[in-house]
């Protein structure tokens, strides 16, 4: 499917949105049935696996082609003290990601992941959503676009992370917009009281400056987004128009792909949730999405560190579908 070239575009793509494949699902459920173990032995994992082979369309998924994409953007509401670190750190983090110095590069080599870093603009951040919309619907289409071509149809599995300075909080205004309710500003990288009080002002201003114009979820994404955010919207969506399995990190992630959901019911039934993350209202928007997280370490993280973990969980799966032995082939009667 060639890249959607206007917002137009990107809203028909969830117009036609692939199902899993029903055979694929039956296929699978047919061998769990006959594995040398009682049924529903294995809980969560056998759930797991019938998610992954109807959207890999395989009776035995796979998840040896991992890919991770991270996303990386400016914005501009950090001007207003709504993070404990300063603007310049996305560029360092860059650096430090292309170096192989952080966090999610240990864990994708841990994993057996393959990683790419994707800057959207670090030069030009968003405008500041309290006097004016974040982005153009120019600038959204393009940071949608990023995302999109990001994934790799090919991929097993696809993960997205993400880096900008001040981006909880645009996640914050972009949940409150689409679920409405008070308390989603979090401390993010960690804001002292007095930085948690500008986190939820600023939200708050965002909120009453676009008043109005949030009736419609890709414009809440317009106006109080950021272009890293936007490009994992894009590229959740483009996992779906390919019917490549995603796991979702943590509140920035999930915010990206609420757009979705609230877009279009059914939207993110590709998708699972990786961790709950420390982030207070994490779990409250896990719950808006009705997913529930594989994993809950008190992650605080980002760069998509929580999803690649629950990798684990997930390829333990895959090898028990796929490794154990039936009753038949093992001589061992099921009774």
């Amino acid at each position: 499917m060639n890249t959607p070239a206007s917002l137009a575009a990107f809203r028909r793509v969830l117009d036609s949105l692939p199902a899993p494949d029903a055979g694929a699902q039956a296929a699978a459920q047919a061998r769990d049935a006959v594995l040398t173990k009682p049924p529903g032995a294995l809980g969560r994992l056998e759930s797991l696996v019938l998610w992954l082979a109807g959207w890999q369309g395989r009776a035995i998924p796979q998840a040896d082609r991992v890919q991770v994409a991270i996303f990386a953007g400016n914005h501009g509401i950090a001007a207003r003290g709504v993070s404990a670190f300063p603007p310049e750190v996305t560029v360092q983090m860059v650096a430090n990601f292309r170096a192989g110095g952080a966090a999610i590069n240990q864990l994708c080599k841990a994993f057996g992941a393959s990683m790419a870093v994707h800057e959207l603009s670090l030069d030009r951040p968003t405008a500041d959503f309290t006097e004016g919309p974040a982005m153009t619907e120019d600038e959204l289409v393009e940071a949608l676009a990023t995302g999109w071509n990001a994934v790799d149809p090919e991929a097993d599995i696809f993960i997205a992370g993400e880096m900008g300075i001040a981006n909880t909080c645009t996640a914050a205004a972009l949940a409150a917009a689409l679920f409405g309710g008070l308390g989603w500003a979090g401390r993010g990288t960690g804001v002292d009281d007095a930085g948690l009080s500008r986190k939820a002002a600023t939200v708050e201003a965002g909120l009453e400056r676009h008043a109005g114009h949030l009736d419609d979820p890709f414009e809440v994404l317009r106006r109080l987004g950021g272009r890293e955010v936007a490009a994992m919207t894009g590229a959740y969506l483009a996992a779906r128009a390919h019917r490549v399995p995603v796991v979702l990190d943590g509140f920035i992630s999930c915010a990206a792909a609420a757009v979705l959901h609230k877009a279009r019911p059914g939207a993110l039934d590709h998708c699972i949730a990786g961790h709950q993350s420390a982030e207070g209202a994490h779990a409250r928007l896990l719950a808006a999405l009705d997913k529930a997280p594989l994993l809950s370490l008190g992650l605080r993280l980002g760069e998509a560190s929580g999803a690649v973990l629950a990798l684990g969980v997930i390829k333990g799966a895959v090898a028990t579908h796929s490794g154990m032995a039936t009753f038949a082939e093992a001589g061992v009667t099921a009774g």
